[in-house]
């Protein structure tokens, strides 16, 4: 996306340390039997894990999402640095590298919730039976709902809801890659698809099977111009649609996101009042 900024150690929190660029420089000799590189390693994604650094994060001041690029490779390095294990949750049996998170302070976690080492969710969180990847980071009172996905390095804001079956995209290469970024107070419809650096901008709401990435054309439904691509603008209520494009073999409707209307800024819903939405539209969410 044109709105993003990669830098080696960004403004996303703690910073973490240059030894992680110096393990990087020589990632093709680094194995598990480095206790040096280890310790580097695991200390980095502990910051990420706490919630102390994040892989990414939007600037108040220049509205541009900032990638801290260091961040990122201290994951891939941990692939590099640690050796395949056993584990177990209950009746399940798990062989990675990547243990599961074990700190959920002031965190609801229902049975069947899965969050790897290296995720951060902030207290009043809740996870229902979902994923959350390595690197991802979901802001306070968000809810993770059934079987979402929160992928690798995604950025959820808080007081967001990703309903029933969500797949957020993540990406861990190559480094310098913006991952998805979801801001505060936005609600994002049942099996809807937010992958490649797509944007949900703060408020918004995106219907049910809403398919967004950094490409995505973008629409004004009263106007018909043409918003910025690959983003929901911020206090909007959004359908996936599509627009009739021609090719040799005959004329096809690609995908596009369709802005049905704009909200107030800062006005809120509960469950009811957003279905009754999308419903007025004929859409479900």
């Amino acid at each position: 996306m044109s709105d993003a900024t990669v830098v080696p150690n960004a403004p996303t929190g703690a910073p973490l340390p240059a030894e992680i660029d110096e393990l990087w420089d020589r990632r093709d000799t680094l194995t598990i039997d480095d206790p040096a590189g280890h310790a580097v390693v695991t200390a980095a994604v502990d910051q990420l894990d706490s919630g102390v650094s994040r892989v990414a994060a939007v600037d108040p001041v220049t509205d541009e999402v900032v990638v801290d690029q260091r961040a990122k490779r201290a994951i891939l390095l941990a692939f590099r640095v640690l050796g395949l294990e056993l584990s177990e949750a209950g009746p399940f049996r798990y062989h990675d590298r990547l243990p599961l998170k074990r700190t959920f302070d002031g965190v609801r976690v229902v049975p069947g919730a899965i969050a790897r080492w290296g995720s951060h969710h902030a207290p009043g969180v809740v996870l229902m039976p979902s994923y959350t990847n390595i690197g991802a980071w979901v802001g306070a009172g968000t809810m993770v709902d059934t079987w979402a996905t929160v992928g690798s390095c995604a950025q959820i804001g808080r007081n967001v809801h990703l309903s029933g079956g969500v797949g957020i995209g993540g990406v861990l290469e190559p480094a310098s890659a913006v991952p998805v970024v979801v801001e505060d107070e936005a609600f994002v419809g049942s099996r809807s698809i937010v992958v490649e650096g797509g944007r949900v901008r703060r408020g918004a709401k995106l219907g049910a099977g809403v398919i967004l990435t950094a490409s995505t054309r973008v629409f004004d439904a009263e106007t018909g111009v043409e918003l910025p691509r690959g983003q929901a603008p911020a206090w909007s209520v959004c359908v996936g649609a599509t627009r009739p494009r021609s090719f040799p073999g005959g004329e096809f409707g690609m995908p596009c996101l369709l802005v049905l209307r704009r909200l107030a800024e800062g006005q809120t819903f509960d469950k009811l009042a957003i279905d009754e939405l999308f419903r007025s539209h004929g859409v479900a969410t």
